[in-house]
């Protein structure tokens, strides 16, 4: 079962990528079924592993085999990992089933249902891995994929950009890791999980010389590690891909979003929370990056108008909360945010993919508007996905958001007490930039001039079914697995994750239990207000050139500086080198030299080709010549 679960999506994506000349309709069937049997099959060692904990490792193949160095392939089920197999599964099934209806007009739908499957199964290779080796397979399995995927459109200049620049973007975050990883081989002589998180205590006193410095070889990796993470979940530095992505389908968004690729930075440090427990100087550094993420994407969110990009600054902005938990070691709300949010994300951007059907291809939501009661469902599934993305009390973000903001609090340190606070800001901005996009998308005037309101129309039903169930997460998943995850009595994590001081949630003062839902609640009527009954203010602000508008507007002008700072020199650098090195010298005197001087050479050599036996006894004698003169002084 442990097999399947891994392995259909592959087959999915093989068969369906070679069964092109079958039909659209078969790939469609074939990897939609590969992944939902897998997701049930994930289901059912979820289940097993709560009621009668049944993990163990299985065994796949010896991969490295080395005098002491021994690697497998393995399939390793924990607790942390069934959790993940869930969530990727049941989240690609989806996304699979909702791509039938939507890239329903496009030619070339079975080599898209391939990649999305391929993904799923990367994703899979990397959550069960158990050695560090595999985990990086899987880590660059995701990074090729969202490369094909978020390029799928290739005809489109701006979807090629966005995927090389996820691509580039990566591998300053994968470069980090494997240094990482090297570091552990370097000192513990093994890759594998359990017998490196045997050893770290071992080395927590140990320096290592690096470029000059003398530094904690714990910390050292840590830090590395941390790096990888950061490409992956588009934190702070290392974002910018994230925003671009949305040039891709809309299914793959939510993929690569709610369950895959972004979430694998998040599983990084849990997975590895018994190397990190070891350093406070990560974990601290861990919990600033995640604070500036939250406040960072937040802020920008609010300006947006893209409802897609919007939607992917909101994810940034929750990874910023997983991360700040894990840096607080609150490894275990971290995973139950990543749980519940992957419902309500994934429910967001499909629900943004019905809207932009309806709205044929339209993305800008002040091109919006008005259109509640021509698409209903998809309304009312995006309010769902809205309240339970803010927060709104006895949604699962509630669940999972809060108890991040209350652990932080708990913890009674500097950092926590600074986490807290921008918990609270952040999930105040959240519902500002939610409620903005909910309201300047449905009601209000209808603001689209090219697309009379009667032409928009609501989704077919294989895209709305697949919202149905999303929507049922959203808002139960909290609830029912609240004690579960992060119970003060639960035991499921077991040995997957390290807690060397566990804060249990308890004597939490009143004023932290209402001020975050009071602020959500808050902000609804002011968003409404300003969005919808009296826009002229927001208007004024804009107009009046203030710089922090434009400062949002721009991205806090990152993208700019990297621009100012590695883009335009590195293209200059490399135009130097085209013209200079490629063209004026190697072509120069190599290829095209050599061709120019056997042209030369040739085009003397014809004009001895005259017809005349004067010429050709000339020839004759010149070679005779050249023949004595070599044989004598030889």
């Amino acid at each position: 079962m442990e097999y399947a679960v891994i392995f259909l999506p592959l087959l999915g994506s093989i068969v369906t990528y070679f069964a092109k000349s079958i039909g659209t309709l078969f790939s469609q069937i074939f990897s939609c079924s590969m992944i939902f049997l897998s997701a049930v099959l994930s289901c059912f060692i979820f289940y097993e592993g709560i009621i009668n904990k049944t993990y163990g490792n299985y065994l796949i193949f010896e991969w490295i085999n080395s005098g002491n160095f021994i690697v497998n392939w393995s399939i390793n089920i924990d607790p942390l990992s069934s959790i993940m197999i869930v969530i990727v599964t049941s989240v690609s099934a989806l996304v699979h089933i909702y791509s039938v209806g939507y890239m329903s007009k496009d030619p070339h739908k079975p080599r898209f249902m391939s990649y999305l499957s391929l993904f799923t199964f990367s994703m899979l290779c990397l959550v069960v891995s158990d050695n560090f080796l595999q985990l990086f397979f899987g880590w660059e399995g995701v990074g090729l994929c969202s490369y094909l995927l978020i390029g799928f459109w290739f005809k489109r200049e701006t979807a090629n950009n966005a995927a090389i620049k996820a691509f580039l973007v990566n591998r300053v975050g994968d470069f980090g890791l494997a240094i990482g990883i090297f570091l552990i081989f370097l000192f513990f002589g093994t890759v594998n999980f359990n017998e490196v998180f045997l050893l770290v205590p071992e080395f927590t006193q140990t320096n290592f010389n690096f470029f000059g410095g003398e530094f904690n070889i714990i910390t050292l990796i840590c830090v590395f590690l941390f790096i990888g993470a950061m490409g992956k979940s588009a934190q702070f530095f290392l974002h910018t891909w994230l925003p671009d992505a949305m040039e891709g389908p809309t299914p793959v968004s939510a993929l690569i979003h709610a369950a895959t690729m972004v979430t694998a930075g998040v599983f990084l440090i849990v997975k590895c929370s018994p190397i990190f427990e070891y350093s406070q100087f990560a974990l601290n550094l861990i919990a600033i990056i995640g604070m500036i993420t939250a406040i960072f994407a937040a802020s920008i969110a609010l300006v947006q108008n893209d409802i897609k990009k919007i939607i992917a600054y909101s994810t940034c902005s929750q990874l910023g909360y997983m991360f700040f938990a894990t840096g607080v070691g609150a490894y275990h709300i971290a995973m139950f945010h990543l749980f519940t949010h992957a419902f309500f994300k994934a429910l967001l951007f499909l629900g943004a993919g019905s809207v932009i059907h309806a709205f044929h291809d339209e993305q800008d939501i002040t091109k919006m508007g008005g259109v509640w009661k021509k698409i209903p469902y998809t309304m009312i599934l995006m309010l769902i996905g809205t309240l339970a993305l803010t927060g709104f009390p006895f949604l699962s973000g509630f669940y999972s958001k809060d108890a991040i903001i209350e652990f932080a609090y708990l913890k009674n340190s500097v950092t926590g007490n600074y986490v807290s606070s921008v918990g609270i800001l952040t999930a105040f901005l959240t519902a500002i930039y939610s409620w903005r996009l909910f309201f300047k998308t449905f009601f209000g005037d209808y603001n689209n001039k090219t697309i009379p309101i009667n032409k928009t129309h609501e989704s077919p039903l294989i895209m709305i079914i697949p919202l149905i169930i999303l929507a049922i997460g959203a808002l139960i998943a909290g609830y029912i697995f609240k004690e579960l995850f992060i119970g003060n009595t639960s035991s499921f994590w077991g040995d997957s994750i390290l807690f060397l001081e566990f804060i249990k949630l308890e004597n939490i003062p009143l004023w932290l239990i209402l001020i975050t839902p009071v602020l959500i609640l808050i902000a609804i009527p002011i968003s409404y207000y300003l969005f919808i009954i009296n826009k002229n203010i927001l208007e004024g602000v804009k107009n009046s050139n203030l710089p922090l508008y434009k400062f949002l507007l721009n991205k806090w002008y990152i993208d700019d500086i990297y621009n100012y700072i590695f883009i335009e020199p590195l293209k200059k650098l490399g135009l130097f080198f085209w013209k200079k090195g490629d063209l004026n010298t190697i072509d120069r005197y190599g290829p095209d030299g050599i061709s120019k001087l056997i042209k030369f050479i040739s085009n003397k050599a014809v004009q001895f080709q005259s017809g005349y036996i004067y010429d050709y006894a000339f020839v004759m004698l010149i070679g005779l010549s050249a023949l004595i003169t070599y044989l004598i002084l030889n």
